[in-house]
């Protein structure tokens, strides 16, 4: 039996539920100081009813969600309140009742006609029973009983609520049916079209999705709505990428955009590109700290050092010493390539100090770097730290205390003791000692079977042992593990297709990586590589032009030249090696290429 606190408690929630009031009417003073009673409003409850409510709560509270479903929805039937009705819905969905959270709904639209909460609800809930199509009449009710200044905000919601139905196509085509009479209203013509839009996107039809997003694009260009469509579109169809572009140009100083489209930019790893629209965002606002952050990570991928520490300083003037809402931006992960998160200010301060420490030691100016690293305290960054420090230690020759470092790091967790097998592989790699890499990788491997990353790493330095089959068994269990892993198939087809064998098998499997990563410059890189081998240069020439101006790396450059040359076209070759190898003479594969070819630049 429930305590004397736990039935007042009840006795309040009822109350609650049916719009009575228990509370002793409030005290408030008049305007000559003699306190009057507010009004009482009288509720619809009467004593029956009431204890209807009371016992429909308590058949809850003992664990009987049928029975209080039942009890509360016939209370709402009678009283057609919204709250009751809300309750019981609540109820059968906490109860993973869907029929009878629809049932209740329903009776809810039917009580209260008017009810926009009401056919919202029974729309999601015909569509999370796979109903698709007869969630057309409530969406047709609940836009229809949205007052018309809320109409299009209402409309450029919708597709939230319907994100994973199990036939999209058919809710994109009933949303369509739904919006139809607002397609051509001037004020919600905007707003359809974005809705119907991201619906065809959800529904997998990025062309319908494109024709819809340009047809807004030239109703507003400058929609804020429009150009987040666009970014969203851009991974899958290049075109979009214009709808964006016409947007900064219409309101330049939108930041959050702008930010944006780096993040998309980078993702695609179009770095340089990337690196001019943070150039312009730091020129309309000075003053716009995460765009320094960001431009200071990525100038150093691009092996620009100097400009990134100018970067990077500028942040720091502007974000130590003072509050910064969360912030995104673009940073290095630990293998090296660039990640765009979300970084609060400490955060945000930490991630310049680890960066100017790596722009330090890339120009040879250890002491600095490690000065650099010493402002940095926080202890989920330690392993990050001590790779930096370990690779000061090894760049002067001192890589045994540099690998001891890195092994003394603590281990809170196994993720830490694989992080830092990976952060000691990374060391020896750098370093080029490829069999001492492979041997950390291959004892962490043991300790972690089946991880996918160690065993990729694992492949690439087979690769560089010249173990072939080695690197081929270990990348083809990297996709018997993950399937979708599509640095796996590019790598085993790029290392067929640069050996000359098995090149079907070598485009292949580059053309699977491509499905998965259509912009990913690298393995554009190899399918142009591919077709070169393939004896079609014409063809490898589009590819490998595409991947340069993507990222223009030096390897990249190494076989765009090598096509050019082989095309008679050695003036341009020479341009792209002489560009390639001020961006990294070091690079092995534009070394080796330039040796073979025995050019002399």
């Amino acid at each position: 039996m429930p305590s004397a606190v736990s039935s007042f408690r009840l006795l309040m929630l009822a109350a609650s539920l049916a719009g009575g009031s228990w509370a002793v009417a409030a005290e408030a003073p008049a305007a000559s100081g003699a306190p009057v009673r507010a009004p009482v409003e009288s509720s619809g409850l009467d004593a029956p009813l009431f204890y209807q409510l009371l016992v429909g709560e308590m058949e809850l509270r003992a664990g009987n969600a049928a029975a209080a479903y039942e009890i509360l929805l016939d209370g709402a039937r009678k009283t057609g309140d919204e709250r009751l009705f809300r309750r019981a819905v609540e109820i059968a969905l906490q109860a993973r009742a869907g029929d009878q959270a629809l049932a209740a709904a329903q009776a809810w639209r039917t009580a209260v006609p008017g009810s926009v909460e009401a056919h919202r609800f029974a729309a999601q809930l015909l569509v999370g029973l796979n109903r698709v199509a007869e969630a057309l009449d409530p969406l047709r009710a609940l836009l229809a009983n949205t007052p018309a200044a809320e109409r299009p905000e209402t409309i450029a919601t919708l597709p939230r609520f319907f994100v994973r139905p199990a036939d999209r196509k058919t809710m994109a085509g009933v949303l369509e049916q739904a919006l139809q009479p607002y397609a051509t209203m001037p004020e919600t013509r905007l707003a359809t079209l974005l809705a119907n839009a991201r619906m065809r996107l959800q529904a997998e039809e990025p062309d319908r999705a494109l024709a819809l997003a340009q047809e807004a694009a030239k109703l507003d260009p400058s929609a804020e709505g429009v150009a987040l469509l666009a970014l969203e579109l851009m991974p899958q169809r290049a075109q979009a990428e214009s709808i964006v572009r016409d947007f900064l140009q219409a309101k330049p100083a939108s930041a959050a955009i702008r930010l944006s489209y780096v993040r998309t930019l980078v993702n695609q790893q179009r770095y340089p590109e990337a690196a001019v629209q943070l150039e312009t965002a730091t020129q309309v606002d000075p003053a716009l700290a995460p765009a320094w952050l960001s431009l200071g990570a990525l100038r150093l991928e691009l092996k620009q050092p100097r400009e990134a520490e100018q970067a990077l300083r500028r942040y720091l003037e502007l974000a130590e010493g003072r509050s910064e809402s969360t912030q995104p931006t673009s940073t290095p992960t630990e293998d090296g390539s660039i990640e765009v998160v979300t970084a609060s200010p400490a955060e945000g301060v930490t991630q310049a100090y680890l960066l100017l420490a790596q722009a330090a030691e890339a120009q040879g100016q250890y002491e600095q770097a490690d000065q650099w690293l010493s402002r940095i305290d926080e202890a989920d960054r330690a392993l990050s730290v001590q790779l930096r420090r370990a690779m000061l230690l090894a760049r002067q020759g001192r890589t045994g205390e540099a690998r001891e470092l890195l092994r003394k790091v603590p281990e809170r967790s196994p993720q830490d003791a694989r992080a830092k097998v990976l952060a000691e592989s990374q060391l020896l790699r750098e370093l080029k000692d490829w069999g001492e890499a492979y041997q950390v990788l291959a004892a962490g491997a043991t300790r972690f079977p089946d991880d996918v990353d160690l065993l990729y790493e694992q492949a690439m330095m087979a690769e560089k042992l010249r173990r072939v089959d080695e690197m081929e068994r270990l990348l083809r269990r990297v996709i018997e593990l993950k399937p979708d892993h599509y640095h796996a198939y590019n790598a085993l087809g790029y290392t067929l297709a640069d050996r000359n064998v098995r090149l079907e098998e070598a485009r292949q499997l580059v053309q699977k990586a491509l499905e998965f990563a259509p912009n990913e410059p690298f393995i554009i890189d190899s399918m142009g590589w591919v077709e070169y081998r393939m004896g079609r240069p014409e063809e490898a020439l589009k590819h490998l032009q595409r991947a340069y101006q993507a990222r223009p790396d030096a390897e990249i450059g190494a076989h765009l030249g090598e096509v050019l040359w082989s095309l008679g076209r050695h003036d341009e070759a020479r341009r792209v090696w002489r560009d390639a190898r001020e961006r990294d003479g070091s690079n092995e594969v534009l070394i080796e290429t330039l040796a073979r070819l025995k050019v002399q630049l």
